[in-house]
């Protein structure tokens, strides 16, 4: 099997020199998959009038349409990451966009909300895959230092692609209708998926799983097995994942109208007695800890995303137009924060980079809410905010799979990042409630200036890391900073951070 060179380029080479003509190649086709991932996504916000109206739906049932695919992430991430883990990243990045690109084109001949409602279940489990499959694929197949720029560049086609799904609203539904947004979707994945096809497969995991594999199916690793152990164990949590998911159901649908706290309880529960058994004894706190983190970004970064256009229709009485043009600042200051975090993460270390650029952030998120009569004042000030708050995201990948050994890293970053995400689909809906006792805008400030402090003291202060040491002290500070080097990792002599940070101990800047 073709592999990325492990012989990284010589020390005379520097720069983006360094970066092998298939690492770039690695890096286009899965921000190709991830452009589509943002694009696919937010497409069902956008026509989501237009659907409701054709359909004959309320609001609320329109809304849930949207909450569908948080239904089913949980178990595409932990799925499709195992398939990862066991196969390799490759397969499992062409199988997540095979599964949402067929949900994002059944959409298009839906005939009611619930033919619907099951395509953005589909869609759901693809789009969990995506994010596992192709983080890990590229942060193991770029060099050592280069890997937060490398997560930081894949996240940032996210945002392009909730971009571009933005502008070709306003040329395709007037002409044609809702339903071509969904076929339309569906053609750049004949781009992605020729690309994958030659692609070889990711250096690190080739190197230590690939291998053994070749050798005997024996050497392939299952991150699923602490769930199969036994009889009594196996039927116990397939009764937990259908739990889980009616849960969910009930909370992101009308049917669990008056029982949401409870149901939410019910699932967060189901959830969490799954990671602490992927955890396993030693790992557990660190499952549990992550899924919280992550939690807690969504809840500060969501409300704006989900309610900003709201607020400038209602509470500042933008047209359609004007929301149109801040959005498009929110969205390229996204991109633009996605590429400064992974410059700032090489530099000063990720957790420190995460930290302090959202400790930065706060200096705008009140401001933001205090500007009415200028667009280009608030359009500026939305660029910075976005760019420093939520384009941080872009490490995200990084900081999460340093936290795990290459055997489980696609399915734990997978299941810990995808039921994290529900923070996503709750904070909308935190906002709205919010709002209920003051401004729109006061609310959407007060939520995110809040949240974003809970997240700088949980990763700035290693919190998820701390509590992991507790029951496991001898697990590493990253491990995708290796001491000795390994597939895409640059050599000593070349690569003096990690050659110091070796020497004293320490093998990652986020270690001290």
């Amino acid at each position: 099997m073709t592999t990325f060179p492990t012989d990284i380029p010589d020390r005379g080479r520097r720069g983006w020199q360094e970066l092998t003509p298939s690492q770039w190649k690695a890096m286009f086709a899965a921000w190709i998959g991830y452009l589509l991932d943002g694009f696919d996504f937010v497409l069902i916000t956008l026509v989501l009038t237009e659907i409701a109206a054709d359909f004959r739906l309320s609001t609320a049932t329109a809304a849930s349409l949207i909450s569908g695919a948080f239904i089913t992430r949980w178990l595409g991430g932990a799925v499709l990451g195992a398939m990862g883990d066991r196969y390799g990243r490759k397969a499992a990045m062409i199988s997540s966009i095979l599964l949402y690109s067929l949900g994002t084109f059944a959409c298009g001949f839906a005939w009611d909300y619930t033919s619907l409602f099951v395509a953005r279940l589909v869609i759901g489990l693809g789009m969990a895959g995506e994010y596992s499959a192709s983080v890990t694929y590229v942060l193991e197949s770029w060099p050592t230092r280069w890997r937060n720029r490398a997560s930081g560049f894949l996240i940032s086609g996210y945002a392009g692609g909730t971009v571009l799904a933005a502008e070709l609203y306003k040329w395709v539904v007037p002409h044609w209708g809702w339903r071509w947004m969904f076929w339309i979707g569906v053609l750049p994945v004949l781009v992605a998926l020729w690309v994958r096809r030659a692609l070889p497969e990711a250096g690190d995991w080739q190197k230590e799983i690939g291998v053994a594999a070749t050798r005997s199916a024996e050497g392939r690793p299952n991150p699923f097995r602490p769930l199969f152990t036994g009889r009594l164990r196996s039927g116990g949590n397939a009764v937990l994942a259908v739990a889980a998911s009616v849960a969910l159901f009930c909370v992101f649908t009308p049917f669990g109208a008056g029982y949401v706290p409870w149901l939410s309880a019910a699932a967060a529960l189901c959830l969490t007695a799954f990671a602490v058994q992927l955890g396993g004894r030693r790992g557990w706190p660190l499952y549990v800890s992550l899924m919280a983190t992550v939690f807690c970004a969504f809840l500060y970064s969501w409300p704006i995303q989900a309610l900003l256009p709201t607020y400038l229709k209602t509470g500042l009485g933008y047209s359609p137009g004007q929301v149109t043009d801040v959005m498009f600042y929110a969205g390229f200051g996204t991109m633009a924060g996605c590429w400064l975090a992974g410059f700032v993460g090489d530099r000063l270390g990720t957790r420190r980079a995460y930290a302090y650029t959202l400790l930065a952030s706060l200096v705008f998120v009140f401001p933001v809410f205090a500007v009415r009569d200028s667009l280009p004042v608030l359009g500026v000030l939305v660029f910075v905010l976005l760019a420093l708050s939520q384009g941080i995201s872009g490490i995200l990948p990084k900081y999460l799979a340093g936290h795990f050994p290459i055997a489980t890293r696609a399915a734990s970053v997978g299941f810990v990042y995808n039921v994290g995400a529900l923070g996503g689909a709750a904070a909308p809906v935190l906002g709205a409630h919010l709002a209920e006792g003051m401004p729109l805008g006061r609310a959407l400030a007060v939520l995110t200036f809040g949240l974003t402090l809970v997240v700088i003291l949980l990763v700035g202060g290693n919190v998820p890391q701390r509590l992991g040491r507790l029951v496991d002290r001898q697990a590493p500070d990253d491990h995708l900073v290796p001491a000795a080097g390994g597939a895409g990792a640059l050599p000593a002599a070349s690569d003096s951070t990690s050659t110091s940070a070796s020497a004293s101990g320490e093998v990652s800047p986020d270690s001290a």
